[in-house]
């Protein structure tokens, strides 16, 4: 059997950041408030990134700064500065996608490891030899480039690794490139500012027939004619791991931490399996593929891993089978009231589930306490407000108390 993959999870925020180190990631990924392709996550200011460095080396895991914007020459001094500044924080490597920021980084900045992103389109093995040459030590492939010819590619490099996208949103131009954001709203997704029209309905208006427009559409929802699918490769993960990627990838820097944690868990669940007995991964698929359903998600499909995709996403939009309750925030032994931060309400009597990194235990809430009031109630709707509620097993500060969907679409 082939090397398990690093699992790399998204970090979009310090919660998002914990709840993957405390789910099992092997490494996460993050931006700063400038020159990453999503400029509306959270993102990490110095401080905050010296914050997640820190919390990632602790734990033997590692942080890849993105900077994956494509730089004009009026950005690249303010660029090229901010990787000095991470590079001197600690950060393990930095993502980019321009051929011109690969260049100035290994002049101005040569100690930064450098992996190249999904963005610059690699497709092919001479393009990952020249950013080999280039001074790049991992290059995340194009979502265009199926699972044989992933293999192919390996088996002719070395000394570089290969990450590529497993799980999560995807974009519907090639390798995320696209204008459409930049021309119908004035936001470039190549800047990180894209609106994501492509998740938008459209209508199809003949140049003879002003003012009549007709949906494009095969129900009362209509269709996203340009929205990808969901990508989950999870069914893939033999082929992944035999095809010798180094990295596995889950998108998802503007999602929840709850998101983040349930995926995460999945796919650490899944990869351990796996590396103990194919056989053992095979029989837990079905019940894997349930859990990632437990995160809001859109209908998925393996993207581009086996064949081209052959319909685009439909017109349901998102839907998930649990909901985030409360997260502990401290640990405790089974039979003690263990605390939580509450995120939704929930009702004594309900059946929950604690999600943990060994696994998800299915427990009955019961009155707690309001640590803010002293009261013992049945239930509480003030997201943020701590609680105390005993627990049939132990519980870890990071553990997700999640529940029956009543706040969010199904």
């Amino acid at each position: 059997m082939k090397k398990i993959p690093e699992l790399l999870c998204p970090a979009g925020t310090m919660e998002a950041l914990k709840a993957a180190l405390h789910f099992g990631a092997d490494a996460v990924y993050g931006g700063m408030k400038r020159f990453g392709l999503r400029a509306f996550a959270g993102n990490f200011d110095e401080a905050q990134l010296r914050e997640a460095v820190t919390l990632c080396h602790a734990t033997g895991k590692k942080f890849y700064l993105t900077m994956n914007v494509f730089p004009f020459d009026d950005q690249m001094d303010d660029f090229v500065e901010t990787a000095r500044i991470a590079h001197a924080i600690g950060v393990d490597a930095a993502i980019v996608s321009d051929i011109g920021a690969v260049v100035t980084l290994r002049q101005a900045v040569p100690e930064l490891v450098l992996h190249v992103s999904t963005q610059a389109s690699t497709v092919n093995t001479a393009a990952v030899k020249h950013y080999q040459q280039l001074g790049c030590e991992r290059v995340i492939l194009a979502r265009e480039t199926s699972l044989e010819r992933i293999g192919r590619m390996t088996a002719q490099l070395d000394g570089i690794e290969i990450e590529t996208f497993v799980h999560g949103a995807a974009c519907m131009a090639y390798s995320g490139r696209c204008l459409l954001s930049a021309a119908m709203v004035g936001r470039s997704g190549n800047q990180g500012e894209c609106a994501q029209p492509c998740r938008w309905q459209y209508h199809v208006v003949e140049e003879k027939r002003p003012g009549e427009y007709w949906p494009v559409c095969e129900d009362d929802n209509g269709t996203y004619i340009f929205s990808a699918k969901d990508l989950c490769l999870m069914p893939l993960l033999p082929g992944l791991v035999e095809a010798g990627v180094a990295s596995l990838k889950i998108e998802g820097r503007m999602k929840t931490e709850y998101y983040v944690a349930t995926v995460t868990a999945a796919y650490r669940r899944a990869l351990d399996l796996y590396a103990g007995s194919p056989e053992a991964f095979e029989a837990a698929l079905p019940a894997l593929m349930e859990e990632l359903a437990c995160a809001s998600h859109r209908d998925s499909d393996t993207g581009f891993a086996l064949e081209k995709p052959r319909e685009p996403g439909s017109a349901e939009g998102f839907h998930q089978e649990r909901e985030f309750i409360a997260r502990a925030v401290s640990d405790s032994r089974a039979g003690e009231p263990a605390r939580f931060m509450l995120k939704n309400r929930f009702h004594a009597g309900d059946w929950l589930e604690l999600l943990t990194p060994g696994g998800v235990h299915r427990v009955t809430a019961v009155p707690f306490l309001r640590e803010k009031t002293g009261e013992w109630l049945d239930t509480l709707g003030v997201g943020g407000e701590l609680i105390a509620m005993p627990m049939p097993v132990d519980v870890h500060a990071g553990d997700i108390l999640r529940g029956e969907v009543r706040n969010h679409r199904r």
